[in-house]
């Protein structure tokens, strides 16, 4: 009877610690915060988005980073207004939150969507998302499950909309075959 006690006591300092390291990576933003994003959860206040050089299939291309460099990407299916990325999908490509993104070296329009994850960082009309395998500087979801990899010159997206003054970002993305680069 001891001993089970031990077992289930011990168990639940696991457990405990586990979410605590689980909660400690959220919070710092790591990509180790592979949990399920919570839609009580209050949305980071000022995420930044970057480009920088990445190799992407074996060719060096300007990609969108966030501001631990880890690449962000789109989701093919995704509407302008409305992310379609829930459950598992989401685990393992947690959405980019922020009320308000900033951008340093963008061309194209850097926005916050209200969606199902709370304020959903868009960057042309394309809700952003990291990927878990990825580390800084490191490409390795491009083409999976319909995410790609996101670039300053990613195509606007229908019912997204322009600000004024903004030069339009190059055409690329699903619209010119190139899925955003």
């Amino acid at each position: 009877m001891q001993r089970s006690r031990i077992i289930i006591a011990s168990v639940a300092v696991a457990a405990v610690a586990a979410i605590g390291g689980v909660t400690a990576a959220v919070a710092s933003g790591s990509p180790a915060s592979s949990a399920t994003p919570s839609s009580s959860a209050p949305a980071a206040t000022g995420a930044t988005v970057h480009i920088l050089q990445a190799t992407v299939n074996g060719k060096t291309e300007t990609i969108l980073v966030n501001a631990q460099g880890l690449p962000l990407y789109y989701y093919q299916p995704d509407t302008a207004a409305k992310s379609l990325v829930a459950g598992q999908l989401a685990a393992a490509w947690p959405p980019v939150t922020s009320a308000m993104p900033t951008g340093n070296g963008l061309s194209g329009q850097l926005t916050a969507v209200s969606d199902a994850h709370g304020s959903q960082v868009a960057y042309n009309g394309h809700l952003l998302y990291t990927f878990i395998t990825d580390r800084p500087g490191q490409v390795t979801g491009q083409g999976v499950q319909n995410f790609f990899v996101a670039t300053p010159g990613i195509a606007r997206l229908s019912g997204s909309s322009a600000p004024t003054g903004t030069v339009p970002a190059s055409p690329s993305g699903p619209a010119a075959g190139g899925y955003g680069y």
